[in-house]
């Protein structure tokens, strides 16, 4: 079966060119042209992947994303902007997206970005272990892609949920940015250290407001991050 991909965007030359693109790739393409559509149409399929485009009519990109995680932590997001200063990008990550796209962009590195999430969605999906991992009050469920600390739910994005379970796997080893980049991305054509700066940054926060401002995930200046508790 092929997989579906959603683009949410307000630009029909735009949606038009992706879908052109993604169906020679052989994917199922959806269109909605604003926010609210977007997620009227994620209630009547089931999608593999997400476009989603910031600045649109009724309801933005940011305001969507933000929706889509209250229900969905795995779904990859690919989120697009015309805006191309640093915040704007960080800003977008926070909010739940996997990956960031800046206009105008080439098609084929489009195209290059969607694989890459995909391959890194379906290479989980299929390798994913059944036992679970504890580590300190960190109870970890591969299976159900569940976190908990003692016994309250810690609600994870799937890149959190990976990037935690890779430093949990061998606590106090010091993973550099490319590493877990290519180990839980997948990938090693598109690495981008600002993109794992700011899922760490996300992953963080929510580990310390869970452990009531104890620290568990530590920054080696100038090597990488480790998990230490």
């Amino acid at each position: 079966m092929a997989e579906a991909i959603l683009i949410i965007d307000d630009d029909k030359d735009i949606t038009k060119l992706l879908r052109i693109y993604l169906e020679a790739e052989h994917y199922e393409v959806y269109l909605a042209h604003d926010g609210e559509e977007g997620l009227n149409m994620l209630k009547r399929h089931s999608v593999d992947l997400i476009i989603l485009d910031v600045m649109m009519p009724k309801k933005d990109g940011i305001l969507v994303c933000l929706e889509i995680r209250q229900d969905n932590q795995t779904v990859p997001i690919l989120m697009l902007s015309a805006k191309a200063e640093d915040m704007d990008k960080i800003y977008g990550l926070t909010t739940g997206a996997d990956d960031y796209l800046i206009k105008p962009f080439n098609p084929l590195e489009l195209i290059a970005r969607v694989k890459a999430l995909l391959r890194r969605s379906g290479y989980l999906k299929s390798n994913s272990p059944k036992e679970g991992l504890i580590y300190g009050p960190l109870v970890i469920n591969k299976q159900n892609h569940t976190v908990s600390i003692d016994d309250t739910p810690l609600k994870l994005t799937a890149i959190e949920f990976d990037i935690l379970c890779l430093l949990c796997s061998k606590p106090g080893r010091v993973f550099s940015s490319e590493d877990i980049f290519q180990l839980v991305w997948n990938e090693q054509e598109i690495y981008s250290s600002k993109t794992v700066m700011v899922h760490i940054s996300n992953l963080r926060a929510k580990l310390d407001r869970a452990l009531k401002g104890e620290k568990m995930i530590v920054t080696v200046w100038g090597v990488g991050y480790k998990i230490d508790y």
